[in-house]
């Protein structure tokens, strides 16, 4: 699908924003919290088999539904913003949503920001509002705010509290199907940035999370979040990189099931391999202590102009 041409300030807001939401067996929970947003949304249904796809339709008939024979994990999202026209897509679970004005005023921070890709917002938790602990991760990130950023400079994101850029976010490949839930935030926030796409946190635009009883165990959580770690790492990273994380694995709670898990995907991780550039590496170096932060992450001869993502 082609990327549409991206509308100004003064378009209205289904023109320039869509909520993509992937689901799976969260019924209620869905049809709960869709009465929240307030730009056009599509439902991607990841072969609930609790009626999801079908109650959507006869209670909320605006929204679109796409329902999947198979569960495509977080690829469900890429399909949902091929299906957008909108030029910024801002993704949601089915237990969250964007607070009144967050995404106009998300659409506007990306207007003044063309190289802006990724805009992770903050999170409040529950009926009580009560701050997410990432959101002073974010804002207190290591690699600062460059001169001409909308706000500090990331390498990471909660997808539910992130919109982005269609046109960039697709060129990059989206959300893959080789890094699943959870912790398939990682690989695209560093393809992003690898190909010269800004990615900050904006702590204005806000999300509501009220996260779901119907949750897997923290221990099994976890083991899943070492396992797209491994995974984004023999997708991106070098060797020995790899190798220090493997061993970590083998020492940690549910280290041996995320690396069985792991392996279970590295050939088709392999098929999709790519090394960062030098560029993106320092500044993960620079995130996780071991260097100074770069001054800025402005393309180099090294990356890809984000124009050629148009």
């Amino acid at each position: 699908m082609a990327a549409s041409a991206e509308p100004g300030s003064g378009a209205t807001l289904a023109d320039r924003v869509t909520v993509v939401i992937a689901t799976r067996n969260r019924r209620d929970e869905l049809l709960a919290h869709l009465r929240h947003h307030e730009a056009p949304v599509i439902v991607v249904d990841n072969a609930s088999t609790d009626g999801t796809a079908a109650a959507v339709a006869a209670a909320c008939p605006e929204v679109t539904v796409i329902p999947l024979m198979v569960n495509a994990g977080a690829a469900a999202r890429t399909l949902g913003a091929q299906f957008a026209h909108t030029p910024f897509v801002a993704f949601a679970d089915d237990d969250s949503w964007w607070a009144p004005g967050a995404l106009a005023t998300a659409a506007d921070v990306f207007d003044a920001h063309p190289r802006l890709g990724a805009l992770a917002g903050s999170l409040v938790v529950g009926p009580d509002e009560e701050q997410d602990p990432i959101n002073a991760v974010l804002a207190a990130s290591p690699l600062g705010t460059p001169p001409g950023w909308p706000g500090p400079a990331l390498l990471g994101f909660v997808a539910c509290g992130t919109i982005v850029r269609r046109r960039a976010f697709l060129a990059v490949g989206g959300f893959d199907d080789v890094v699943r839930f959870p912790g398939e935030e990682e690989r695209l926030a560093l393809d992003l940035v690898d190909a010269g796409w800004q990615v900050a946190h904006v702590a204005e635009v806000r999300a509501h999370h009220h996260p779901s009883t119907r949750r897997e165990s923290d221990a099994r959580r976890q083991a899943e979040l070492i396992r797209s770690r491994l995974l984004t790492s023999v997708l991106r990273r070098g060797w020995p990189v790899v190798a220090r994380q493997a061993a970590a694995a083998l020492v940690s709670a549910g280290g041996w099931w995320a690396l069985a898990g792991a392996i279970r995907r590295t050939p088709a991780a392999l098929r999709a391999r790519r090394r960062l550039t030098p560029a993106t590496e320092a500044s993960l170096a620079a995130l996780r202590g071991s260097a100074p932060a770069p001054a800025a992450h402005a393309p180099t001869g090294e990356r890809r102009d984000p124009a050629g993502a148009r």
